[in-house]
């Protein structure tokens, strides 16, 4: 049995694929997926220690800190296993890595243009990731990961404001695109958050349209997406748990990554 583990900025998300299925944008090529915070590490514990692992493969780009918490679980759970780490290289699984210093392209990006591809070969797509930050990515019809945008996420960005940052999911989906213009300072706030994440987007995904001349299919993944897909005009379309698919991908297209 092969687990995934995504740990991201704020969580911690692992996941036991289905290995007869075949990947797509639904649970059932999933036999588990949960997610957690990095502080409630100590609870995967007790579930790990119930699972058949033969085989571990981490996207990690939370800090050594947080691979070690990983790591030491694993030993508890599976003291035979050595889990193997993803890193972005130049070509992994069939995708070229065309930034210029391939190795230094965050392992989640990476994992997530993979997963995308998988989903939607020799497709034009543009990626947006909606976590702590917001990434925005070009993966070529070639199968070329392009590279991108990273700007602070909707949450962070509602933050450096200092206003009703508990309140944002409430207050992000009682804003209307026709409308973008509030009558009071919180509304006015998370406004101009949630234009300007989409309005990123959306630019992005014009300007890569003009710049091959071929229609871009846009995806969105993450946290806030929820509260972004309705303010971008129908032209994207949510999907989960992309990291994790990427991984899945490369775990079946290496197994020699988990050769002792």
């Amino acid at each position: 049995m092969l687990l995934l583990i995504d740990a991201g900025n704020t969580r911690v998300k692992w996941a036991l694929p289905d290995e007869q299925a075949v990947p797509d944008t639904r649970l059932s090529a999933w036999l588990r997926m949960e997610s957690l915070a990095h502080d409630a590490l100590d609870t995967v514990l007790a579930d790990w220690q119930t699972l058949p692992v033969s085989r571990v493969l981490i996207s990690n780009v939370a800090g050594d800190v947080v691979q070690q918490a990983i790591e030491q679980r694993l030993a508890q759970a599976f003291p035979a296993l050595s889990p193997v780490r993803f890193r972005s290289t130049a070509c992994v699984a069939g995708m070229e890595n065309h930034y210029r210093f391939p190795e230094k392209l965050g392992s989640d990006r990476f994992a997530t243009a993979i997963g995308a591809r998988a989903l939607y070969p020799q497709q034009e797509l543009l990626i947006a990731t909606c976590g702590t930050a917001t990434t925005v990515d070009i993966v070529s019809s070639a199968g070329h990961f392009e590279g991108g945008m990273i700007l602070p996420g909707l949450k962070l960005m509602a933050e450096s404001l200092a206003k009703q940052t508990a309140q944002l999911p409430q207050v992000a989906e009682s804003i209307q695109v026709s409308q973008p213009f509030a009558d009071n300072t919180d509304q006015a706030i998370v406004s101009g958050c949630i234009h300007a994440q989409t309005g990123a987007i959306l630019q992005a995904l014009q300007a890569r349209e003009q710049q091959t001349g071929q229609p871009v299919r846009c995806l969105i993944s993450g946290g806030a997406a929820p509260y972004l897909l309705p303010h971008l005009q129908g032209k994207a379309e949510a999907i989960p748990s992309l990291v994790l698919t990427g991984l899945r991908v490369v775990a079946q297209s290496h197994p020699e990554l988990f050769q002792q």
